[in-house]
Parts: structure tokens; sequence; C-alpha cells
């Protein structure tokens, strides 16, 4: 599979010193911005290279041994816990923004403040797991959701079609 499609223009044209220097601003809280759009272009272009190298990874690595953070024990569990029969295959967008689905979310979310580095950053997750990272098949959400979704996917076997595919193996 080729890396996400439709990517953000002018990721790879920066230099290290503007590199550096979009690392800094993206580390001053969010109050400091108000809506400014060249941050909301950097912040999406830092998310979209994030999806860029993990689609990459599991391409690459049997999702299954993957471990995405140190505590990915502790996030299936909880994930599992307040979300046994969520459907992860094909996410619907319901089961994330909606105001029910968010009221659910944000306490799970909250369990990780402390505990994983930038989990409430905005992470795009495949909508489809068996597909790439496209416009249409993305979605918009908080990092420790992202981590939630993509843990169980690689453990329970969602996203082994993306490395069989790649791999040259046969879909099921």
């Amino acid at each position: 599979m080729a890396a996400p499609t439709g990517g953000m223009p002018g990721l790879n044209s920066l230099g290290a010193a503007e590199a550096m220097s979009v690392a800094q601003a993206l580390s001053l809280p969010a109050e400091s911005y108000g809506n400014d759009p060249n941050v909301e272009m950097v912040w999406a272009m830092k998310a979209y290279q994030h999806a860029e190298v993990y689609f990459n990874l599991i391409s690459s690595v049997e999702p299954r041994h993957l471990k995405l953070t140190r505590m990915d024990d502790v996030i299936y569990t909880a994930f599992r816990g307040d979300f046994p029969e969520l459907r992860i295959d094909v996410l619907d967008p319901e089961d994330l923004k909606s105001p029910a689905a968010k009221e659910k979310w944000r306490p799970f979310c909250m369990k990780f403040e402390n505990e994983v580095e930038d989990f409430n950053y905005g992470t795009l997750v495949r909508m489809d797991s068996s597909r790439e990272y496209t416009e249409e098949n993305t979605i918009f959400a908080t990092r420790i959701q992202f981590y939630a979704i993509e843990i169980a996917r690689n453990r329970e076997g969602i996203n082994d079609v993306v490395f069989q595919h790649r791999a040259g193996k046969p879909v099921q």
C-alpha cells in the first residue's frame, strides 16, 4: 500500500530552522493563538505526518506485535471496559462525534490526562481500517482515542489486512 494520499503540501519543504520554529510554536498553550489559520495548518500538517508514520509502521510490521505506548495494556483494558461493543473495523462517526458519544468519551480520555503525553492532541484516525488514510476515510480525534482504537485494532487482528496487503499476502 502506498503512503497516505492527498498529503499536506509544504510539510516536506520545511527546513531545519522552520521545523524548529513550528515545534516551538506547537508547544505553546492553545489559548495563545485564537483561531489563527496558520496554526491550524501546522496542526493539520503535524496530524498528517503522524498518520503517515503510523500507516507506514502497520504496513511494515505485523500490527499484533506493535506497542504504541508504554501504557498499551492499561489503555486497551480501559477502552474495552468502557466501550465493549464499539465497532472498530469501520468506525461510525456518530460513535466519536455525537453529543452522547462525547459525553462517554470525555471521562475515558481524562483518565489519561497525566499518563499519556499529548493525550488530547488532534490526530487522524482511519474510518475503515482496511483502507489507507484519505480525505474520505479519515476522521479527526484526540490522541488517546487514536491510541485506544488502534491498540484495539492491532490486538484484535483488525489491522492485519494492511500488513498482509503490503506483504503481498491475500487479503481475507
